[in-house]
């Protein structure tokens, strides 16, 4: 049985090899691993850094700049989802490192919380789970659509519980929060991949690719950072 997805781009108007189009898509598939990756290097390097500094320290999570730090992320996500089109390749890129950078900053704190032995091995955890779920939805001939709707429905209820754990602060409602969230991004992981592979199987031009391969990187990067967060919860050994 052949791709779906390789039906869906070599349609009568479009002929095209299966070799050339397999080529085309793991490069595209792989910019987007490479740019998700720096991303995380990024992250993982201004977090750490930034722990090293007990005044840095002080002056965000002591005083009103803490929301900043927490909030900025989210717009630049914002701006990059809302405004891909508009932007250009480069200062799309750029808002994208700056975003790494910022979340890096916000995400500072968990080196000062956990012990950096149970860090590393969420991370390794993280790392494994992510993997194996990308490749098994780049790979799976199963639509996993339906399964899409029902996890964005799920990330949805964890977002609202969440904020209403800010009132109650129950660590049991955090608890099954952090369980729902690992199983919500451990499938979108598998999830997002596929799509990636279907926006692909769409055709676009150079510049339009590069800013697809740049959002896919924002997808991935978002799963796995939320993967992670969630599982640390878990697995993190808090540093006496």
């Amino acid at each position: 049985m052949s791709d779906p997805m390789y039906r869906s781009y070599a349609t009568a108007g479009r002929a095209i090899d299966r070799g050339y189009f397999d080529a085309g898509l793991r490069q595209f598939m792989l910019r987007i691993y490479n740019y998700m990756g720096a991303g995380l290097v990024v992250t993982g390097l201004v977090a750490f850094l930034a722990s090293t500094s007990p005044a840095l320290m002080q002056a965000i999570f002591t005083t009103p700049l803490k929301w900043v730090v927490m909030l900025a992320p989210l717009a630049f996500v914002m701006v990059l989802s809302f405004g891909i089109q508009r932007l250009s390749f480069a200062t799309a890129q750029l808002i994208f490192w700056v975003y790494c950078a910022a979340m890096g900053l916000s995400m500072s704190a968990i080196f000062l919380v956990f012990t950096g032995s149970s860090i590393a091995l969420t991370f390794f955890v993280t790392a494994a789970t992510f993997l194996s779920m990308s490749l098994w939805g780049y790979t799976t001939k199963r639509d996993l659509s339906g399964m899409g709707s029902f996890l964005m429905m799920g990330l949805f209820g964890i977002i609202i519980a969440s904020l209403a754990n800010l009132f109650f602060a129950s660590s049991a409602l955090q608890f099954a929060i952090s369980i729902i969230g690992v199983l919500i991004f451990t499938g979108l992981t598998a999830y997002d991949t596929q799509r990636l592979k279907e926006v692909y199987a769409d055709g676009f031009d150079r510049e339009s690719e590069g800013k697809l391969a740049l959002m896919g990187a924002l997808t991935l990067y978002l799963d796995f950072v939320n993967l992670f967060t969630f599982l640390l919860h878990f697995m993190g050994q808090r540093d006496e």
